[in-house]
């Protein structure tokens, strides 16, 4: 019973990642019918840009702690949000009225582009992040059942972000104007809401809580390559189809299954 109490915490944290990043997936397909192949490597983007906003701070601050991870959290997430909003601009809005397969190979030639860019911008070596931002402290909650600070945190912040992220579709303007354009296209644009912009605004948030799941990989395993977005981003993919694409509570409890069940 211990053993499973034990591969049951650890499946909730592998799927508090997968839930971050189906997010995106399930997000961009509810608003345009469209599978965003690139998702998985600007996931990778954000643990990339986690690692080094993180090796630019300890070198001018020379002292490790849970502090630095607030502004690498908020420089992956923004950079990312801002690429998504560009690819979306540049390789998928100008195919919006073309046939189903043109947005599908631009959207493969877009996470090509990435890959290969991030290769060949932090090369092909792993990467390992910074030991000591997190206490190394296990809490026992029973027999040999233990569960560490930094897993904790990872999945204390994953739930907090699913639930911003629901609470801000259910209980907002932009929240329901978007479901209204996961609707209808058209009739929104009759009542009057910015399709383009509502567009944008999901190829913001989608990446950017990709990107916070990048840095919370690259903190859990410790290292991570240009391959990351790969194996994620189709894991991600198969826990969006399992949740039901297109809605954002299936996702998280797809994500939640599917890391349960690995």
């Amino acid at each position: 019973m211990e053993e499973f109490v034990q591969h049951l915490i650890n499946g909730i944290t592998i799927g508090a990642f997968y839930s971050l990043v189906a997010l995106g997936y399930t997000m961009v397909y509810g608003v345009l019918r469209l599978i965003n192949f690139a998702h998985g490597d600007l996931f990778m983007w954000g643990a990339y840009l986690g690692w080094t906003a993180l090796a630019v701070l300890l070198a001018w601050v020379a002292r490790s702690g849970p502090l630095l991870l607030i502004p690498a959290f908020l420089v992956a997430m923004i950079t990312v949000a801002l690429v998504g909003v560009l690819i979306e601009r540049v390789a998928y809005r100008p195919l919006r009225r073309a046939t189903r397969l043109a947005p599908i190979i631009s959207a493969l030639g877009a996470a090509f582009v990435l890959e290969s860019v991030a290769r060949n911008v932090w090369g092909a070596s792993y990467k390992v992040y910074p030991a000591g931002l997190i206490p190394e402290i296990e809490w026992r909650l029973f027999g040999n059942v233990s569960i560490g600070v930094a897993q904790a945190t990872v999945v204390l912040v994953s739930l907090l972000l699913m639930a911003a992220l629901y609470l801000f579709v259910q209980y907002t303007k932009v929240g329901t104007a978007m479901r209204a354009v996961s609707l209808d296209h058209d009739t929104s644009r009759l009542m009057g809401i910015d399709v383009d912009r509502i567009i944008s605004t999901v190829f913001f948030i989608g990446p950017a809580l990709g990107a916070a799941g990048g840095v919370m990989v690259g903190l859990h395993y410790g290292s991570f390559d240009f391959t990351l977005g790969w194996m994620f981003g189709l894991k991600a993919f198969v826990a969006a189809i399992l949740g039901g694409i297109g809605n954002i509570p299936g996702a998280m409890l797809g994500g939640m299954l599917l890391g349960i069940v690995e």
